[in-house]
């Protein structure tokens, strides 16, 4: 029992959104807007009965002022004394004109203090979060969906809302996790993964009101940031996995209640629908999921964003054409969702190179002329840099012949863009040489070489070039700062035709795909000029690049590092100046804000199951005033915690003995660690995972010694879960991998 009182509320369901994407019946377009008189009476004050579908805790009294509902000007400026978007403001740049902190004295930078979260630690939550900051307060959601208001001062918890997700939620792709919150009209505006999109009294963390954003049944899952802007919230969903139909979606902030959805899956007959098979399901399971915050130019009235990998991910054989809108930048009214423009990335996209992370805006002077741009950088490892406008290329991008292959349909041309790629794009005689195994013999090849029933290894990977870690533009250097991944990944089709069948709910991948066995994974921190597409510096890795960036006036950035440390570059020539090791993977973005004229560098330090790093539950926050040095230095009385925290983990403990006394060792039991810690890696029953090998085709399933001593100590990218997981768990999880084996000793 928890020792805290508890305060539950209601929730109503909100109905705004109750058009089903999955209908067999053609929609009359692609965008549906709905009446802005329906469902006017949703939004709910609570405590009306005991449903408890989720728990507030109050700390304190909320000492900050309300979020007003913020004008296109506060949110377009460049963020300062707050932070109020997930990119800091409507353009997603992630710079700040605050430059207290500069390259002459950030050495002195030190921790000010740490705040425990108190959720999100076990393996398959992911901390990806960019902090909100308003006004001295900050918000923070965990890879549990759970969001805390936290004095921006002092690290001191105001409130917690814990959000209990779907029961049997089993549709998330990619790892547990939330990038972010959004702030405004007095409400915090929450994404979770069971597809609800929430408000919470900026004051308390009561709910105010809930919609249903779709079925997380059907594999609708949101994973991103909402974005507040004009009296709307905007939300998109993930899933490309689960063959989903995808969408960006904009809701009344007052109500709750739908204001327009626009699929980037067009129906038939409607604008892009061309470019699938006649008499195709595609448009109804063919992806082009939304899983980033979206930017908005005010001015033109537009918002921008980029779509997702189709679906299958790796099976183009029954999607000729080159499969819009997937794969794209995208550009609607913000009013309306009314299609404006868009720029296809990946033509009929069989490696899922899908452009994940989020589209950045930013004004320059070129030729004299100042423009106005749009980037975003793709898993490709390539920027693409066109006019936010029109959507054409600001910097050359030529279609070019790329190599065919007749069975997987594949587009004959693919878009090059003019300036330098910032990973290696071809796997080498001499790559094979130095990092993959003596006993490699597999075919190789290059960015675009399709692929069929034999295996076929090439860069980038799934992982990128750039991926959902954030890149940040200064308009001081008018550099455009990206982390990029490279590592060695093996694309091959699926044997049995069985397996390409779409399940509703199920993944829907249409092929294999896993890392070179003992191969190097690196990663790249690239500064590019915006106006020539050319790397000035670049800093390598040994391992990805998987947290975010964040630059300042002071001529820095700064951002986390797979090993716990949150690092910073000066941003005109990639000198390393600065770092300071966390207890967990630094694997979200940082921010800074200030208060009574103090700057602070803050992050989200709580690891990431794909990166497989330690995980964790706390942010660290920075000044040129702070007293420690090092973690070890800081009082472990003096970090801020939930006064809950310790007695809920000797609960859980009990918990967890409990339930391996009762059957740890079954198949059964075995599948449930296995889901909780194993599949965002290596997928479901150990086949088309992210970025594990496919287990059912390893020859140690068979062994359950060494099953055990991998769980246990981890090899590799694999971390190690003998700390993480108890001894009847780890024999679980390998008899139900035992349970996978094909019979083949």
């Amino acid at each position: 029992m928890k020792r805290w009182v508890m305060i539950f509320i209601v929730l109503f369901m909100v109905s705004g959104c109750q058009d089903n994407p999955d209908k067999d019946e053609p929609a009359e377009n692609g965008n549906q807007t709905e009446n802005n008189e329906n469902n006017a009476n949703t939004e709910q004050t609570g405590n009306k009965d005991n449903d408890k579908n989720y728990e507030t805790v109050q700390f304190k009294e909320y000492p900050g002022k309300i979020a007003p509902e913020f004008s296109a000007k506060e949110l377009t400026e460049p963020p300062s004394g707050n932070w109020l978007t997930n990119g800091g403001n409507l353009h997603n740049g992630r710079y700040s004109p605050l430059g207290k902190i500069t390259t002459e004295n950030v050495a002195d930078l030190k921790l000010e203090w740490v705040t425990s979260l108190g959720s999100g630690m076990e393996f398959k939550y992911s901390g990806e979060s960019t902090p909100i900051v308003y006004e001295g307060v900050m918000f923070n959601i965990t890879g549990a969906n759970e969001v805390s208001a936290i004095d921006a001062k002092t690290g001191e918890l105001i409130w917690q809302y814990k959000p209990k997700l779907a029961e049997g939620l089993d549709t998330v792709c990619c790892g547990w996790t939330s990038r972010g919150v959004a702030v405004g009209d007095g409400k915090v505006f929450v994404g979770l993964l069971d597809a609800r999109l929430v408000a919470l009294d900026q004051k308390t963390g009561e709910v105010l009101w809930e919609t249903q954003v779709d079925e997380w049944e059907k594999g609708y899952t949101i994973t991103s940031a909402p974005l507040y802007y004009n009296g709307k919230v905007y939300t998109g969903v993930a899933g490309g996995e689960f063959g989903i139909r995808g969408y960006m979606a904009a809701y009344d902030a007052k109500l709750g209640r739908q204001i327009w959805r626009t699929y980037t899956l067009p129906a038939p007959g409607d604008r892009g629908s061309e470019t699938w098979p006649k008499d195709s399901r595609g448009w109804l399971t063919g992806g082009a999921p939304v899983w980033q915050t979206p930017a908005v130019d005010p001015e033109l009235g537009t918002i921008y964003f980029a779509t997702g990998n189709t679906a299958p991910d790796l099976d183009g054989s029954n999607r000729k054409g080159n499969n819009l809108y997937s794969d794209s930048v995208m550009a609607l009214d913000a009013d309306t969702g009314e299609y404006k423009w868009h720029f296809q990335e990946i033509h009929h996209d069989i490696w899922d190179l899908d452009p994940a992370n989020p589209v950045v805006l930013f004004d320059v002077k070129m030729d004299g002329k100042m423009r106005k741009g749009i980037a975003q950088a793709g898993k490709t490892g390539w920027v693409y840099i066109l006019d936010r406008t029109t959507g054409e290329p600001l910097i050359g991008i030529e279609e070019k012949p790329v190599p065919q292959s007749e069975k997987q349909k594949t587009s004959p041309t693919q878009p090059f863009p003019i300036g330098d790629a910032f990973v290696p794009q071809t796997v080498t005689k001499e790559d094979v040489k130095k990092d993959l195994p003596k006993d490699f013999n597999g075919k190789i090849g290059s960015i675009f070489t399709p692929f069929w029933d034999k295996p076929v290894t090439v860069k980038p990977s799934p992982q990128g070039g750039a991926n959902w870690p954030p890149s940040a533009y200064n308009p001081n250097t008018e550099m455009f700062y990206v982390l990029g991944n490279d590592n060695y990944f093996a694309y091959a089709h699926y044997g049995e035709e069985e397996q390409e069948k779409f399940e509703q709910g199920k993944e829907y991948i249409g092929s294999v795909w896993q890392p070179v066995k003992d191969s190097p994974s690196r990663g790249t921190v690239t500064a590019l000029d915006i106006k020539t597409n050319k790397i000035v510096w670049q800093k390598n890795w040994d391992t990805i690049a998987y947290s975010g960036i964040l630059t300042t006036k002071g001529n820095l950035i700064f951002t986390g590092h797979n090993d716990g440390r949150i690092i910073a570059y000066n941003a005109t020539n990639g000198k390393k100046v600065w770092e300071f090791k966390t207890d967990a993977g630094a694997n979200a973005p940082p921010i800074t804000y200030e208060i009574d004229g103090k700057q602070y560098i803050s992050i989200f330090s709580a690891g990431n199951t794909l990166a497989g790093t330690k995980h964790g539950d706390k942010i660290y926050t920075f000044s040129l005033e702070g007293e420690y040095s090092s973690l070890e230095d800081i009082p472990r009385d003096d970090i801020n915690a939930p006064p809950e925290k310790n007695e809920e983990n000797k609960e859980k403990h009990g918990d967890d003995e409990a339930k391996s006394e009762n059957g740890g060792g079954t198949v059964s039991t075995g599948a449930d660690i296995y889901k909780g810690n194993c599949l965002a890696c290596h997928g479901a029953e150990g086949a088309g995972g992210h970025n594990g090998p496919n287990l059912q085709d390893s020859k140690m399933i068979n062994d359950k010694k060494a099953l055990i001593e991998q769980i246990k100590n981890g090899s590799g990218t694999m971390p190690p879960f003998k700390d993480t997981l108890t001894e009847e768990e780890i024999n679980a999880v390998a008899e139900y991998l035992m349970s996978l084996s094909k019979g083949e000793e």
